[in-house]
């Protein structure tokens, strides 16, 4: 398998302060990769690197041309119809690719809909598929679920999976939540003091479930390298009593005329 994003001793500082710290990170072709990290640990700094939207001060970066990004806000064009925001700086002509990648993400119907008429999920899909239909290499998503409701989320977090298993581009979550990251990634990195702490594989099949041990367990794992303590455990309350049982016999003192 080849290498989509090739990143060696990344370092980037804004004034005295070093954000990126000599970071080193590969991303395959076709991988899933979710990256976690305390606000203001550098996430978005990351990405925007890769994304060519920074520029770093030292380090290799080699990342595909085509690359696209996907941010928490739509930031649809509100003058544009739906379908003119999915083919914004496309070559003419390419409305039918653009009405196929709306299909991909359950709005085929809103093509000819006004940004401001549509609720924040629909805006988003209108964002995911902006971004694929420039067929990206690399795909970069930063916290794009952060602002839905969870019913919302978790049909997006469906809907990316879908996607990205039908597109294979090789994609970087930025995300602050880590059941997300185990939900949707091949593999979970963790980024403190500039550089990446933890990179764990996430070989849990495929629809993942919360509830699993082995989710779970990954997750508190995640957890504690974020700094997160464990809860401590509740103790047990003690059992109520039975108002059927039947008393036990009171117990009494054994006096010597009774033993004799």
């Amino acid at each position: 398998m080849s290498t989509a994003v090739h990143v060696r001793g990344l370092r980037k500082a804004f004034g005295p302060r070093r954000v990126l710290d000599g970071l080193d990170l590969t991303i395959d072709d076709g991988e899933f990769v979710a990256l976690l990290g305390a606000s203001g640990s550098g996430k978005t700094t990351l990405l925007r690197v890769l994304g060519a939207l920074e520029a770093a001060d030292s380090g290799e970066v080699l990342v595909p041309p085509a690359r696209t990004v996907v941010f928490q806000e739509p930031r649809l064009v509100p003058s544009k119809r739906v379908l003119a925001n999915v083919t914004v700086a496309l070559p003419r002509g390419q409305a039918e690719r653009g009405r196929r990648a709306l299909a991909e993400v359950g709005l085929r119907d809103h093509a000819d809909n006004w940004p401001n008429t549509l609720s924040g999920g629909e805006a988003q899909r209108v964002a995911l598929a902006r971004a694929l239909v420039r067929e990206p290499e690399l795909l970069l998503l930063d916290e794009p679920f952060a602002a839905l409701d969870a019913l919302t989320r978790m049909r997006m977090q469906d809907l990316v999976t879908e996607l990205c298993r039908a597109h294979r581009p090789a994609v970087l979550l930025v995300t602050h939540d880590v059941e997300e990251a185990v939900r949707l990634a091949d593999r979970v990195c963790v980024l403190r003091d500039g550089r990446l702490v933890t990179d764990l594989p996430v070989p849990l099949p495929r629809p993942r479930d919360p509830g699993d041990p082995a989710f779970a367990a990954l997750r508190r794992r995640l957890l504690a390298d974020l700094g997160v303590p464990a809860p401590a455990p509740h103790p047990s309350p003690a059992p109520e009593p039975d108002p059927e049982a039947e008393p036990a016999p009171e117990s009494r003192r054994t006096t010597p005329e009774e033993v004799s």
